[in-house]
């Protein structure tokens, strides 16, 4: 009989971390899994549509502002009547939820640490630290998608290191892939012109992601580089409270005729296939899909020296890192990589070849499947002593 994964998150929405669990869900085989997905706010009905399987059940809980103790009733009724096997929450919104599945008498409980929190961007908030310490001893195992994030846990919240696996975040090497013959046009976008070069981003547009560090650095190369306005191009896809900024900080620059912002877009694989480098200037990351993505499709990345982002680029084998919030290391590395071409272009191939080696979406899925066989098992083995 297959075991019952409940999926617990805060909000199941476009981003990152719910790239992972859907996934997960799709990569698992259906004859040993199946999953429930529930959100304490929304479930959004657009990207619950990615996951194909029939059999897999969403749950919305609407929760209001505020430690979530009122739901705890109603999710231990929920709890008990699914009766999963195993509840694997992720990030800090949703591991309060591991109390209710301990009272509920879920067998094997799971968290994800998956990135940090634009409240506490280097991990040093005593408070997110004592909130995790709290719920320590509801957690069976914890799942680090890097190695900062491991370390994180075990030095700063005091989890014994057996207790604490590291996976990281696998892509799917098809679907992310490079264009045949070099770029591809993206539809709707003005940029079709072969001899323009295609900077970009992809995510949700918001303070922790800061695409409006990217935006002044782009303004910044240009000023810098003016010969580059006649090919250098800025894609910024997403939305989110960032993207008026964003815009507003391109239009008083006199460049916004230079960018293309088109809001948040579903073909994702298309628009990394249209650019030529990818751009990640975020304050705070676990591990980056969208740089996993951007690799896999051959680009390559100048990305925030920040979490795991180091643990992904190799600096000047498949790109470049930069100090966070630095518009000015930003735009130097803008200018190194639209200055020489050919060598950006060996950095792309070199990201994708490291994805295939290290990063392939079979051995995340694997490891996931195994982690949960060991727990189960054990449980089943501590159920038949006792």
């Amino acid at each position: 009989m297959a075991a019952q994964v409940l999926h617990l998150v805060y909000r199941f929405d476009t981003g990152g971390l719910e790239n992972g669990v859907v996934n997960l869900i799709e990569q698992m085989p259906v004859q040993a899994f199946r999953h429930t997905v529930v959100a304490l706010t929304e479930v959004a009905p657009a990207f619950a549509r990615r996951i194909r399987r029939p059999d897999v059940e969403f749950v919305s809980l609407h929760k209001p502002p505020g430690h979530g103790a009122r739901l705890y009733p109603r999710l231990v009724r929920l709890l008990r009547e699914r009766r999963p096997d195993i509840v694997h929450t992720r990030n800090l919104a949703a591991l309060e939820c591991q109390v209710p599945a301990w009272w509920a008498g879920v067998p094997v409980r799971i968290h994800g640490e998956h990135g940090r929190d634009v409240e506490d961007l280097d991990g040093t908030s005593r408070r997110h630290q004592w909130m995790r310490r709290a719920y320590r001893p509801f957690v069976h195992r914890y799942v680090a998608l890097s190695r900062d994030l491991a370390g994180y846990l075990e030095q700063r919240v005091g989890v014994p290191r057996r207790r604490i696996a590291q996976i990281y975040n696998g892509v799917d090497a098809q679907r992310f892939s490079p264009a045949a013959g070099g770029r591809a046009p993206i539809a709707g976008c003005p940029f079709a012109d072969p001899a323009l070069w295609l900077v970009g981003t992809v995510g949700r547009m918001q303070a922790v992601k800061a695409q409006t560090l990217l935006a002044r650095a782009f303004v910044r190369a240009l000023q810098q580089a003016p010969a580059l306005r006649e090919r250098l191009r800025l894609v910024m896809v997403g939305d989110g409270p960032l993207r008026a900024e964003a815009r507003a900080l391109l239009e008083a620059a006199g460049v916004a005729d230079l960018a293309w912002l088109p809001g948040e877009r579903a073909d994702v694989p298309d628009v990394m296939r249209g650019l030529d480098a990818y751009v990640l200037p975020s304050l705070a990351e676990g591990i980056s899909n969208t740089i996993l993505e951007a690799m896999a499709c051959g680009l390559p990345v100048l990305a925030t020296e920040v979490g795991g982002n180091a643990e992904l680029v190799q600096a000047g084998v498949t790109g470049r890192l930069v100090a966070a919030g630095d518009a000015a290391a930003l735009a130097r590395g803008l200018l190194d990589l639209a200055g020489d071409r050919a060598a950006s272009a060996a950095m792309g191939r070199a990201g994708r070849q490291r994805v295939l080696r290290s990063f392939s979406l079979p051995a995340m899925v694997a490891s996931y499947q195994g982690l949960y066989d060991e727990l189960l098992a054990d449980r089943s083995k501590r159920a038949r002593r006792n």
